[in-house]
């Protein structure tokens, strides 16, 4: 019988799988692999964490939460959003607690997107962007930052790629892949153009936890960003959670409230151990997250001076924690220089166009591993290199 029908969805047909996986697959199949590719920090969840979360099951907190999360958690992440980063939420309704950043991100899309409503993704960027706005209804439009400028977003790039269907623009500081921090003077400048073309703003905040140079500055707080702007973040990177899938949306009344709409429908609530263990990241983990900071700072030092040494040109991060070298001067492309990393010398790191086409020609390396990991790294990157 003749096939006349396609089951599958054309806006999913479309999507290309992540460009990351293939690695990481890879590089699963061999033995002795040092792994710069992860995305999540090596440090265990903290034990005050981990162990609130037993406690909750062994108290038989079992059951669903309130489709926004549990009152006692949206209360800390306000909490915590004021005294932190000076910014002002309720907890009764502009936080959801969602299943981690990447639900936060889809749901965020789904609410404020038109079919064919532009939205600007700067790269090199979280893979996950542009396919959710695609997934969304909408088109994303690249903007493509470079290595002249740290990666670093410039305003007048925006004005370059705006128009009357330009519906908002997702910032993600510090940068999954780059690293680089957007301070207050440059978030200001953005937010300069973002009022004049009354876009909106989801900013991407899940590394702010991890800035190692300088005062984080939330997008919300900037004069009159707040009611412009959906803020992401959540307890996988700066708290070591990844695997809780636990993040959160805090947003303006009227947004919260169209969230909340496909979050419930879509998925109920997030874990609620998850939750109860989030409550105590909150109110007792600074001094964990200090400590684990404190760590990978001298990493990122170690890692990004021993990078140029070796002939690989990188810029300092500011925050998160990947390097993003160039490895232009050898002549390969990114996804060369990996594959061959990766076979040669059992290597593995993300090659950098998998984050958008700014990316190629370089490739990231995440340093959230043991510096004796990152010393072994280090030195087969060497040899590897010397023998071009």
């Amino acid at each position: 019988m003749q096939k006349t029908k396609t089951y599958v969805s054309d806006t999913v047909s479309r999507l290309k799988p992540s460009g990351i996986r293939r690695f990481f697959d890879l590089a699963a199949s061999m033995e002795g692999v040092i792994s710069l590719g992860v995305g999540e920090p090596d440090f265990i969840t903290p034990w005050s964490v981990r162990e609130a979360c037993i406690l909750s099951l062994e108290q038989g907190y079992t059951s669903y939460t309130a489709n926004a999360g549990l009152w006692e958690l949206r209360k800390e992440i306000s909490d915590y959003l004021a005294r932190r980063f000076h910014v002002l939420y309720d907890p009764a309704d502009e936080i959801i607690v969602t299943v981690g950043a990447s639900q936060a991100l889809d749901v965020s899309l789904r609410a404020i997107v038109n079919p064919g409503d532009e939205v600007i993704v700067v790269e090199p960027s979280f893979v996950s962007y542009a396919p959710l706005v695609s997934l969304a209804g909408g088109v994303p439009i690249p903007i493509q930052t470079s290595g002249k400028h740290q990666f670093k977003l410039q305003p007048e790039q925006i004005e370059q790629v705006v128009t009357p269907k330009t519906k908002a623009l997702i910032i993600c500081s510090p940068n999954n892949p780059t690293g680089a921090v957007l301070n207050a003077e440059e978030l200001m400048q953005i937010a300069h153009i973002v009022e004049k073309h009354d876009l909106l703003v989801i900013s991407d905040e899940i590394y702010a936890e991890l800035c190692y140079d300088e005062q984080y500055t939330s997008f919300p707080a900037i004069d009159r960003m707040r009611e412009r702007t959906i803020l992401i973040n959540g307890f996988s990177k700066g708290f070591a959670m990844t695997g809780w899938r636990l993040g959160f949306i805090a947003a303006p009344r009227d947004f919260a409230t169209a969230m909340l709409k496909i979050h419930q429908y879509t998925m109920m609530c997030a874990p609620t151990m998850a939750q109860y263990a989030a409550i105590e990241a909150l109110q007792n983990g600074a001094a964990d997250v200090e400590q684990m900071k404190k760590s990978y700072r001298q990493r990122r030092n170690f890692f990004v001076q021993s990078l140029n040494e070796i002939g690989l040109s990188c810029h300092m991060p500011g925050g998160a924690f990947y390097a993003f070298p160039s490895i232009q001067s050898t002549g390969m492309t990114s996804e060369q220089f990996a594959e061959r990393l990766l076979l040669e010398e059992k290597v593995a790191v993300v090659p950098g166009h998998v984050f958008g086409r700014s990316g190629e020609g370089y490739i990231r390396c995440s340093y959230a591993s043991s510096l004796e990991q990152l010393q072994e790294a280090i030195r087969r990157m060497k040899r590897f290199l010397e023998r071009l």
